[in-house]
């Protein structure tokens, strides 16, 4: 009877602590308290592109993506970014979708403008560059020497019929 009340209450430290943990994991890193102030941007294809990643400047994260919507007159992907207070821009900057590399995740790369007037909360960035499609680009790659092969007649058969042996 006694080792089954230290085996509870060593369940229930373990309870506890593992509690606390979990609190303390989803104060640093759960969703954002709204501490920045929002921004649009609208590109032709945002692939890989998740609600949630990093905005950055000089490699350093400034914001997060908070949003995705399809813009039903012009069909393309509108963006709603979130960026730090302390962080202004210029309305002359750029936005582009980069990636981490071939298999890493897809973030908006912010280069700011040389322009003395700066964006507003709510306000959009027109300057946008879309994301690359590495599958696209990769198959022209491994693909595309043999498609030109074929459009010089590399493939075609020589002209040797009717010729004297």
């Amino acid at each position: 009877m006694n080792s089954n009340l230290v085996e509870t209450l060593i369940g229930a430290i373990v309870l506890v602590v593992a509690g606390f943990f979990l609190a303390f994991a989803y104060s640093t890193a759960g969703p954002s308290q709204g501490s920045g102030y929002q921004l649009l941007a609208k590109f032709d294809r945002i692939d890989g592109l998740p609600t949630g990643a990093d905005v950055r400047i000089s490699g350093i994260k400034v914001g997060s993506v908070v949003g995705q919507a399809l813009d039903p007159v012009t069909y393309r992907a509108t963006v709603q970014l979130e960026v730090q207070d302390s962080v202004t821009l210029p309305d002359d900057s750029s936005v582009k979708i980069a990636s981490e590399g071939l298999l890493g995740g897809a973030y908006i790369a912010i280069e700011p403008g040389g322009s003395e007037a700066m964006l507003k909360p709510g306000g959009e960035i027109k300057y946008t560059q879309s994301a690359v499609d590495l599958m696209g680009l990769l198959s022209r790659a491994v693909f595309g020497s043999a498609e030109a092969g074929k459009a010089t007649g590399g493939d075609a058969a020589p002209a040797t019929e009717g010729a004297a042996p």
